[in-house]
């Protein structure tokens, strides 16, 4: 390629080209509103067969998709308070309820988990009370359980009434790399599984959903790249097609519908 070419050619639309038109037109470029002709699409750093990171950004950053996980809490955090149950540990219950919450049991697979106040399966709870916690923050659980209906049930059942289950589950996903996850990661989610899963628990009243990322975010996602890689306007925005990470907010009923 003739580089002084290009050179020459970028000089002379500084000089003919308003600035103000320029930085419209990179704006336009950038957002994707013009498609780089065929064969003259630009990799750069992401042409390669591997990714950059299997770590999700967690060497990196804060991964992207926790950058969408703890928007949504932020934006629930009015429902974290009472009894809070949270899956592993009580990191967010703490971050988003603080003195809102009284107590906080964490659930856990492993007996000698020392963070666990409940070993315990989520499809096979029967040891945990009805009608037990007024939140539950499921985040990242649900796609390593392949009975996640039993898993939703079970979810609904320790809620008191008016209890609120924030969940938040992968859409356009890496499967883990890691023993304790990648063994069991069974599902991937839209916002239409979503919803259903929910709503055949909770009813469809009872729930909302919503979806975050883009496709740069996906794409940054899926090599690993950190939240902090990318500007606030490529995290922000939302693409419906493509979904990177799915919220569930699902209310139990104060009353009984029977």
């Amino acid at each position: 390629m003739d580089t002084s070419g290009v050179s020459a050619l970028r000089g002379l639309a500084k000089r003919v080209i308003p600035s103000g038109t320029r930085r419209w037109l990179r704006t336009q470029w950038e957002r994707g509103e013009w498609a780089p002709p065929v064969g003259r699409v630009r990799f750069g750093s992401l042409r390669r067969l591997t990714p950059i990171s299997r770590e999700y950004g967690f060497d990196r950053g804060r991964p992207i998709d926790r950058y969408y996980i703890e928007g949504f809490l932020a934006a629930h955090a009015a429902d974290v308070h009472g009894r809070v149950l949270e899956i592993k540990e009580d990191t967010y219950t703490r971050r988003f309820g603080g003195e809102r919450v009284y107590a906080v049991d964490v659930l856990s697979l492993e007996a000698d988990d020392p963070r666990a106040t409940i070993v315990g399966d989520l499809t096979s709870a029967a040891h945990i009370p009805d009608e037990t916690f007024d939140c539950a923050i499921v985040t990242q659980t649900l796609q390593l359980i392949y009975d996640v209906r039993a898993a939703m049930a079970t979810l609904h059942r320790v809620l008191k009434p008016g209890g609120v289950l924030l969940a938040t589950v992968p859409g356009m996903s890496q499967v883990s790399p890691h023993e304790d996850w990648g063994e069991h990661w069974a599902w991937g989610f839209t916002t239409v599984s979503a919803r259903t899963l929910a709503a055949e628990a909770f009813g469809a009243s009872q729930v909302t959903v919503e979806s975050a990322g883009n496709v740069m975010a996906t794409i940054a996602s899926l090599h690993g790249l950190a939240a902090e890689e990318l500007r606030p306007a490529e995290l922000e925005h939302r693409d419906p097609e493509y979904q990177l990470s799915i919220g569930i907010r699902a209310a139990k009923p104060r009353t009984s519908t029977v």
